[in-house]
């Protein structure tokens, strides 16, 4: 393979896992205000296996590379980029067409940061969107502080495991739904109190919430509500895409606080993210680390729901 080409994940339709591909490509190249990444480690995220399916469209139709996440070295900048040159580490996000499930990929440099040094390249990669999916909310949204009730559905996946430390790094009291099973690994991130939702109606278990954290939506968004303190907030992370009219309108009804929530790329938030992974203050946990070519079996996994923290794939 000449230095112009690269190994991309590509898809020519819509659909299952299956369709995802390992093909040969032209390099990208780096425009205005953007850098080319040698991907040294791409994050798997729902919106992943939801792109692929065709259930969420924002990036027009295949043939494209997915990945939202990546940490890698810069390799080249584009004109009017002074923030970072070649041999930069750095993590952060970038888009289809040309996404992160390749050896190179390009982004504008505002969604990037330099990698937090105390980490490999895996768990860098790990971090973005799902560090930015929860730590937005939390601070910029909700602006936790100390003392808060803070209850996180889904606490032992991406989102949720960061969303626990990062509101007990405010200093809230943190409730977490998760299986059983799960517990002990989420009371190590630092979560006050746990309720198997296989075991117990998390909305008869917790009351006087302030800040709700929701990754599920369905019936959770509803049942969420009755968890509320009267000027609590539900905040619904799935980002632009799902019905939630009549969350919506029940939030209205009772005068509760609801926000629809999709994370925005940010290497000014990222640096802030950073700055607690330095501190000791959070931690992502990787489930597992695949070669690119086992793509299919990471998406399978992760639609499964069943993966503790993060999948990265490794070009």
């Amino acid at each position: 393979m000449n230095d112009n080409r690269m190994r991309a994940i590509s898809q020519s339709v819509y659909g299952g896992p299956e369709v995802l591909k390992v093909i040969e490509v032209d390099r990208p190249a780096p425009g205005p205000g953007e850098a080319l990444v040698r991907v040294r480690a791409a994050g798997v995220n729902p919106a992943d296996w939801r792109i692929r399916s065709g259930a969420v469209r924002r990036f027009g139709e295949p043939p494209f590379t997915l990945g939202l996440d990546l940490s890698g070295v810069v390799e080249e900048v584009g004109e009017q980029v002074t923030r970072f040159r070649p041999g930069d580490e750095v993590y952060g996000c970038s888009f289809p067409p040309y996404g992160a499930y390749a050896e190179y990929a390009t982004a504008p440099v505002e969604m990037l940061a330099a990698k937090p040094p105390s980490i490999d390249h895996a768990h860098a990669a790990a971090l973005p969107v799902v560090a930015l999916t929860a730590w937005q909310p939390l601070v910029r949204v909700a602006a936790v502080g100390a003392g808060q009730r803070v209850l996180v559905h889904a606490a032992a996946g991406g989102v949720g495991h960061l969303a626990v430390q990062i509101a007990k790094a405010r200093g809230a009291y943190v409730i977490g739904t998760a299986r059983e099973e799960k517990h002990e690994f989420l009371h190590g991130l630092g979560a006050d109190e746990l309720i198997d939702y296989t075991a117990v109606d998390f909305a008869a278990a917790a009351r006087d919430i302030d800040v709700v954290l929701d990754p599920i939506g369905g019936d959770y968004g509803l049942r969420s509500l009755d968890t509320l303190a009267p000027d609590g907030i539900l905040i619904d992370v799935r980002g632009t895409g799902p019905d939630r009219s009549v969350v919506r309108e029940q939030a209205e009804a009772r005068g509760l606080r609801y926000v629809e929530f999709g994370f925005i790329p940010s290497g000014a938030d990222l640096e802030s993210v950073t700055d607690l992974v330095e501190h000791g203050r959070l931690r992502v946990v990787v489930d597992r680390i695949l070669p690119l070519e086992e793509v299919a079996g990471a998406h399978t996994l992760s639609e499964s729901g069943r993966a503790k923290g993060k999948i990265v794939l490794t070009p």
